[in-house]
């Protein structure tokens, strides 16, 4: 195909460039939809000029429709995406991209998707739309996956569709809540994520962190010993990857407890730990849910995180986290390689 697009380009200098550019308002507006075109100019920042020219041409082609409401993307405008997306990551060099980030982070798998997640919450749902894709690949009749909380998980969940070859799957909360807002908590993700994949789910009551004589209390429970039982066993687990002080600040941790991780330079959280520049756990919140050990029995793991600022969390916990996919984006992926 490259041979093909070279000789084109002789003819036509901007091929690839227009078709990038066309490619990705297809994109924006597939994860959008319905979209106005001043929403779409914001979100891609082409101007709502140029963005008007683009639309005529895509509904022109058939690829979208026009409505009211506003853009949505045609099955023609679709099968164009599917068929355009390997060729696409390439020609915007995220292959290579990816082949550098699984290099220097010693992971199994690394896919990147363009943008910036930190500055458009598009690209968080592109992150979620692979995470999804990715795991309808791994997913078996009678699994149980346990997901973790935060907004790119509720992305993900966001992206859910029935499961086409995998029945009674049941979702779970990795660990307790936080107590910030619902959407975002993991037993809400599970339970959203259960829905729209047509399978069930199993909540847990429990908050995060505990102190020692509430943990004592909880764990003998019988309701969340079975809970935890089902947690532990999941097959799959989907996680993300939080800065160590944010995280900190959320939780609303002790000062002394704060101040012992800025002492110890904790740049990474996930699961509970923190952990430092080289990946060393330098504390540990008393949480009900899957603990490092566990990881190794999972069949598959992945880890969803994005955007500039996670960049050195996602190097951090990467050190020496177990995973077998991680899904980020072109932002976090560049100042990683650069660091």
């Amino acid at each position: 195909m490259w041979e093909l697009i070279d000789v084109q380009k002789k003819l036509y200098p901007d091929l690839l460039e227009i078709m990038q550019r066309r490619y990705s308002i297809l994109q924006h507006i597939e994860l959008l939809q319905p979209i106005g075109r001043r929403s779409l100019a914001d979100n891609t920042e082409y101007t709502e000029r140029f963005v008007r020219g683009e639309v005529d041409f895509l509904q022109e082609q058939g690829l979208i429709h026009v409505t009211a409401k506003g853009m949505q993307i045609t099955k023609a405008g679709k099968l164009v995406i599917d068929h355009l997306s390997e060729f696409m990551r390439e020609a915007m060099g995220l292959s290579v991209l990816e082949k550098q980030l699984k290099d220097r982070l010693q992971v199994k798998e690394v896919i990147i998707v363009p943008g910036n997640s930190d500055e458009h919450n598009w690209v968080k749902q592109e992150m979620g739309k692979v995470c999804i894709s990715n795991l309808k690949k791994v997913v078996k009749t009678g699994m149980t996956i346990a997901v973790t909380g935060g907004t790119t998980m509720a992305a993900a969940a966001e992206m859910m569709t029935p499961f086409e070859h995998a029945e009674d799957c049941r979702f779970v909360p990795a660990r307790g809540g936080i107590g910030e807002k619902e959407e975002n908590q993991a037993n809400t993700i599970a339970a959203r994520m259960a829905r729209q994949a047509n399978g069930s789910y199993r909540l847990l009551y429990v908050p995060d962190p505990l102190s020692e004589t509430s943990y004592q209390t909880m764990i003998n429970e019988p309701s969340i010993q079975d809970t935890l039982q089902l947690i532990k066993s999941a097959g799959i687990v989907l996680h993300g990857i939080g800065d160590a002080l944010t995280m900190a600040e959320r939780r609303k941790t002790p000062k002394e407890v704060y101040r012992k991780l800025e002492k110890s330079e904790a740049v990474s959280e996930a699961f509970g730990y923190y952990f430092d520049r080289q990946g060393d756990v330098v504390h540990k919140v008393r949480t009900i849910g899957i603990q490092l050990d566990d990881l190794t029995d999972a069949q598959q793991v992945m880890t969803i995180a994005g955007g500039e600022s996670k960049a050195n969390a996602i190097a951090s916990y990467f050190k020496k986290g177990n995973s077998d996919l991680l899904i980020t984006d072109e932002a976090a992926a560049e100042k990683i390689l650069k660091g």
